[in-house]
């Protein structure tokens, strides 16, 4: 497959005015149709520390801003970003060798900015395994945040909610994760490993920082929202379909607790970079686990109609974390 060029480089997306063929990754816009694909001289495989390096001071040649945390908006949570002040917006399709989000409720630019007096870059859209990105190009930009300067990363999603104790609208805070993409041997730190970013078998063991959830739950109980924030264990799958009932079954004896296609791989990344993570999922959606089940089937203009619903509350959640983290910063 090939990709368009745009200032000399290689760019990882291919627009078009046609129509979209069906589930293959693409997305109709009002202006553009944009595809994932993978050229020889952009795989993910070749996103070498030099590349990055270069994605890096592209973003910093052009903005005064030199954030401390990255934050990455998951579907319907776009307006987390919009609480920042002092932006400097960069598209994606503009920044050299920097991937496309192809999908419904992800707008695909990066902010820079500050949020709570504290410098921040986010993501409005993150990349995903099904839309036709090998796991290192998905949480490619997660290495960019490092070089850039960022310490602590921030993800957030939208998931499926398995543990019945969980209503739609619940937030989770992941406290762990199981990498069922990564028993197949499928994992973003695959191929030859750069010191530069960290060491070749990283720990998993604390990949959520305890403090920042212990953070969070304070702030939810300020909130008055307390009963309606968990903690809990993520995974991710590959999608883009959603699971069957047997798999959720399976899932829930494992332990998982809610259910995504997104956030693992980024979160290995940044562990692998030594980066501080907080992470939590907005459940969007009931996992159906009984075929009698009279719940209707998960859908993305539901997953994407409940976190524009809940972003306020998300919002609020993430901007209260972030000043706690500011005053920890000045102790």
């Amino acid at each position: 497959m090939t990709g368009s060029t745009k200032n000399g480089n290689t760019c990882l997306m291919n627009k078009s005015k046609s129509t979209a063929n069906g589930g293959d990754g693409n997305v109709n816009t009002a202006r553009n149709t944009y595809t994932a694909t993978e050229s020889a001289s952009s795989s993910g495989s070749n996103y070498s520390y030099e590349v990055i390096k270069d994605i890096a001071d592209y973003l910093l040649d052009r903005t005064t801003v030199r954030p401390v945390i990255g934050i990455i908006c998951g579907s319907g949570l776009n307006s987390i970003a919009e609480n920042i002040k002092d932006t400097k917006i960069f598209e994606y399709e503009d920044i050299p060798n920097f991937p496309v989000s192809t999908v419904e409720g992800h707008v695909g630019r990066m902010i820079f900015g500050y949020l709570e007096n504290m410098p921040v870059m986010a993501m409005q859209g993150r990349f995903h395994y099904y839309e036709g990105y090998p796991l290192a190009k998905c949480s490619m930009p997660v290495r960019v945040m490092k070089l850039v300067g960022v310490r602590y990363l921030m993800a957030t999603n939208a998931a499926g909610g398995l543990n019945t104790k969980f209503k739609v609208g619940d937030i989770m805070l992941v406290r762990d994760h199981i990498n069922i993409m990564g028993f197949a041997g499928n994992s973003p730190l695959q191929g030859p490993n750069d010191t530069r970013f960290g060491p070749r078998f990283p720990p998993m063991t604390n990949a959520y920082n305890a403090h920042l959830i212990k953070t969070a739950r304070a702030v939810a109980k300020e909130m008055g929202i307390e009963n309606e924030v968990h903690e809990g264990v993520y995974t991710c799958l590959g999608g883009p379909n959603y699971e069957t009932v047997a798999e959720l079954r399976m899932l829930r004896t494992m332990g998982v607790d809610a259910v995504g296609m997104s956030t693992v791989h980024e979160v290995i990344t940044a562990r692998h970079c030594d980066m501080t993570v907080f992470a939590f999922s907005l459940i969007t959606n009931k996992c159906a686990t009984d075929y009698d089940s009279s719940e209707d089937e998960a859908n993305h203009e539901e997953v994407v109609g409940v976190g524009k619903s809940r972003q306020a509350i998300c919002g609020e959640l993430m901007c209260r974390v972030i000043r706690q983290i500011a005053k920890d910063c000045t102790k």
